[in-house]
């Protein structure tokens, strides 16, 4: 035959050959590495590739003297090599790059694509966006045209650096704080788009009320700039009620419209700011001692007379925190974090020194909300549920302890508040696996 045609039946016979070595010299690199960390001598690939290929051509009946004896066979070698040693450093090459150790949570933790984050000022941020209709969650009324149109619409811009199972839950717990909603159901994409499903808010009014009080609703002339949660005393012919402002409604007075002097008025952009009432006659709803509530129901009409709050001690310390430099920051640790088993006082000097540990939520229900005087007893802190007196609930299931020991280790699922540097605070936040 001519040499073209014996360089092609070489190749042939080299594949048919070749296969079965290459796929144990490929599994045989890959587990040498993996376990050892050691890349398998290509020596030992070769002599191991024509072991076999010679037991396997033999089984084949390609070891005749006709096939001996050609050019072919030589060909055919080569090829078997070429396929041995390419699968070996495949092999290699996948036993280095799998990680050694992984859990099912990090498969969970996807990340974005790179053509979805933009960088401002530095710093990665991806722009959120609804993907589709805003459906309903099951088991829950429909939610309304308007509010379904109006989470339509909106885009969030969160940062970029996060798994998209925490983007979830930021989005989520920014749906149902912005408009109130029952429960969010939000699964974000690699690309940003974001399938969301929500249930109708209910029962906005009681949410907002503790246990012990109600809502009383009474005519009077509304203070301008009310807004929710000030503390009132509305005066009656039958005496003077304290509580705090629920809702308020008023019909404000006919004000001249503002003109300009002549020229194109520039439009400003419209400033976010909390409702607060316009002043005039209206209604107010206020929230009251059970046992006070029959004499706002029997008044026809009442004085409003706003009570002051004094300075918020909180937004003093934030403040201070601000002027000098300070950030305060919540972090959850994961399980892969290095907070996961590991203590305050022995992670914190090495991976955020300048910062300081407020407040721990422990997973395990262990944890014992106190005031932040550090007392016990009469300033313990009741539950979500808002029960006083008698219906005080005994357990200390994920309350906050302020100030915490440094010596119990932090596990998966504990949640902590964290005061210093925004540098450490970055490096602490990797440290707990965010």
């Amino acid at each position: 035959m001519s040499l073209p045609v014996e360089v092609l039946l070489g190749i042939y016979l080299g594949l048919l050959a070749g296969v079965v070595p290459a796929l144990v010299a490929g599994t045989l690199g890959f587990v040498v590495k993996y376990v050892t960390g050691v890349t398998l001598p290509g020596l030992g690939v070769v002599v191991l590739a024509l072991s076999m290929a010679s037991v396997n051509g033999g089984l084949l009946g390609l070891l005749e003297p006709e096939i001996a004896n050609s050019p072919r066979l030589l060909v055919a070698v080569l090829v078997i090599l070429m396929l041995a040693l390419y699968a070996h450093s495949q092999g290699d090459k996948l036993g280095a790059a799998l990680p050694k150790r992984f859990s099912l949570s990090q498969l969970r933790q996807r990340t974005l694509s790179a053509d979805a984050i933009e960088i401002v000022g530095g710093i990665g941020q991806v722009t959120v966006e609804p993907r589709g209709e805003v459906e309903d969650m099951e088991g829950y009324p429909s939610v309304p045209a308007e509010l379904r149109a109006e989470i339509r619409g909106e885009s969030w811009r969160l940062p970029a650096d996060l798994p998209l199972a925490e983007l979830e839950r930021r989005l989520e717990e920014r749906l149902v704080a912005d408009y109130g909603l029952t429960d969010a159901l939000v699964t974000i994409d690699e690309r940003g788009r974001a399938t969301i499903a929500v249930a109708p808010p209910a029962g906005r009014l009681s949410k907002r009320i503790q246990a012990g009080t109600r809502a009383v609703s009474v005519d009077a002339l509304v203070p301008t700039g009310l807004a929710r949660g000030e503390l009132l005393t509305v005066e009656t012919a039958a005496g003077a009620v304290d509580g705090s402002l629920v809702s308020a409604r008023s019909a404000p007075s006919a004000s001249k419209p503002a003109v300009t002097d002549g020229g194109q008025a520039e439009p400003g952009e419209p400033v976010a700011v909390a409702p607060t009432t316009d002043g005039g006659e209206g209604r107010v709803t206020v929230a009251v001692p059970r046992r006070e509530a029959s004499t706002l129901l029997a008044a026809d009409r009442g004085r409003v007379v706003v009570r002051p709050r004094g300075t918020n001690r909180a937004f003093e310390l934030l403040a201070l925190f601000r002027r000098a430099g300070y950030a305060v920051e919540k972090l959850t640790v994961r399980g892969n974090g290095a907070l996961d088993g590991s203590s305050p006082a022995a992670v914190l000097p090495t991976v955020a020194a300048d910062a300081t540990v407020l407040a721990v939520r422990w997973n395990d229900g262990t944890g014992r909300a106190t005031s932040t005087t550090g007392r016990t007893g009469a300033n313990r802190a009741t539950p979500t549920t808002g029960r006083t007196g008698a219906n005080r609930a005994t357990s200390t299931t994920r309350q906050w302890t302020f100030v915490p020991g440094g010596d119990r280790p932090l596990g998966e699922g504990d949640e902590l508040f964290v005061v210093g540097p925004r540098r450490q605070l970055r490096a602490l936040s990797e440290a707990a696996g965010r």
